[in-house]
């Protein structure tokens, strides 16, 4: 039996599980992420620290497969990133997480830089402040000379590096620098010139999944990982769970339920032009060979569920009470809406300014009906992702598979399906980015040939399927079309007005 490791460093929580060839999950450990904040709102990692509870999970994870480990993958939270000194291979910088928002000038600026439709058939991306390039650009303004001798790596590159002292990404967090041509899959070094910037800032980007050198940790090899074990970096963390899932094939729907919540689909590598531009969503390449994903997120959904946790009371509310409030609710629509923007709006139409508003509450509202608002108000905000993304498939969505903490929640799950008109079903898997992580990883080592026979072999069971209320979905759909669309254009309208002031 080959058993392989997978590793995620998560915005919540970092974790690290051992698998069999078959998926099944042996052992999983988690312990949380420790994000640190100035006084004016920036948030980062401390590197070193970030390492430490990475190597503790390692630790935990392989006691009891001691020198089994065949492989290893790492995942990861996709624009979050720091710059190590190549002399020293110490870190130079904190690690700025993707969410802060210190960099919003730079991404401005780089903005009207360049033709925004040229930039996206080549990246895939509009300018956004969550990206590699314009946190550099934020670092130089502070230090000019701070990327000399450097090099730039993800959250997942970084743990690689600590395992085996070897710089390498992959093509999916390549990308989401904003400094990587997808179409050539390289470094886009004209681009990068202009700011000043050189291509041997980034290491070198392969396939997800392919190994870019051996364990070489002493501390790792001193508590159970063999020396010379393949590390690969597996790739961003939400397309690493679509694979696990099966979700790489356009008629399958990957719906990553946390505290950013992100849909995910899949089709065969083409030109991007004016009309992916227009569609609001992301692009990059997939973590399986002659794919591009498209992406929509939105930055504050599971967060949006943590917020109200500690505004509705002195201690925060558990999700007993949580969920006990919600069975409580009246079925059907609340009457509330919500619009989910506590840290700008995502796709389809990002805004980085746009803030968060309830509208229609009344004095016979209590603590269940709002709660329930903001279940629906993110559910409304997915759906505008979906149906930007059924103009680009040139088909319906139908059938989504989601996985994240939020499918615990069995109200939520109802809601958005009477809210999409979709069937969730939900994986027998109980980490699946892991999973995605170690499975990318397996057949980048040759452990599976491929990916439809890495995902034969792991033969995903699932063990809810939520289908769509009939008797509400009209409802739903009317507040949709009458309601929301028409209320969160005149939102966005009045934060755009108020950043031209």
């Amino acid at each position: 039996m080959k058993v392989l490791l997978g590793i995620d460093v998560g915005t919540t929580n970092c974790k690290a599980a051992v698998f069999d060839e078959t998926g099944k999950s042996l052992k999983i450990v988690s312990r949380e992420t420790k994000t640190h904040y100035r006084k004016n709102g920036q948030a980062y990692y401390h590197p070193d620290e970030l390492w430490e509870i990475v190597s503790a999970n390692i630790k935990e994870a392989i006691v009891d497969y001691k020198h089994s480990i065949a492989v290893v993958g790492i995942t990861s939270m996709a624009e979050t990133g720091l710059l190590i000194d190549k002399r020293t291979g110490l870190p130079k910088t904190e690690m700025i997480p993707w969410f802060d928002k210190r960099a919003m000038e730079e991404a401005e600026s780089i903005f009207k830089a360049t033709d925004p439709i040229e930039r996206f058939s080549k990246s895939g991306l509009r300018p956004s402040f969550k990206y590699g390039l314009p946190k550099l650009l934020w670092l130089k303004k502070l230090d000019s000379d701070i990327t000399k001798e450097a090099v730039w790596l993800s959250a997942s590159d970084f743990i690689a590096y600590k395992l085996t002292g070897e710089f390498g990404t992959d093509y999916s967090l390549a990308a989401r620098t904003y400094g990587f041509r997808i179409d050539e899959k390289i470094w886009d070094v004209p681009w990068l010139n202009q700011f000043g910037l050189e291509d041997t800032l980034f290491p070198s980007a392969h396939l997800a999944g392919t190994p870019i050198g051996g364990v070489h940790n002493d501390e790792c090899i001193g508590y159970g990982l063999s020396k010379g074990t393949p590390v690969a970096v597996s790739g961003h963390d939400h397309v690493c769970a679509a694979l696990a899932v099966g979700a790489i094939n356009p008629e399958t729907v990957l719906d990553s339920m946390g505290t950013a919540e992100t849909l995910v689909g899949s089709f065969k590598e083409r030109p991007l032009g004016e009309k992916e531009f227009n569609s609001g969503l992301s692009y990059g390449c997939h973590v399986v060979k002659d794919r591009y994903f498209w992406m929509g997120g939105n930055p504050s959904s599971g967060g949006s569920i943590e917020w109200i946790r500690s505004q509705l009371a002195d201690t925060q509310l558990t999700y007993d009470e949580l969920l006990r409030l919600l069975g409580e609710t009246t079925e059907g629509p609340t009457g509330i809406l919500y619009f989910p923007y506590l840290s700008g709006s995502g796709a389809p139409k990002p805004n980085p300014y746009a803030k968060a508003a309830f509208i229609g509450l009344e004095k016979t509202h209590g603590k269940k009906d709002i709660i329930k608002s903001i279940l629906e108000g993110t559910a409304y905000q997915l759906k505008l992702i979906q149906k930007s993304a059924e103009e680009i498939a040139e088909r319906e969505i139908t059938k989504v598979v989601a996985v994240g903490g939020g499918t615990k929640n069995k109200y939520w799950l109802q809601v958005k399906a009477d809210v999409s008109g979709c069937t969730y079903s939900i994986p027998d898997i109980s980490e699946s980015t892991l999973l995605g992580a170690a499975m990318a990883s397996g057949i980048g080592s040759g452990i599976y040939r491929d990916e439809q026979e890495a995902i034969e072999m792991i033969s995903t069971q699932f063990r809810k399927e939520i289908k769509p209320n009939e008797e509400y979905l009209t409802s739903y759909q009317n507040i949709y079309e009458n309601s929301y669309l028409k209320m969160e254009e005149l939102l966005r309208t009045y934060y755009q007005n108020q950043l031209q002031k």
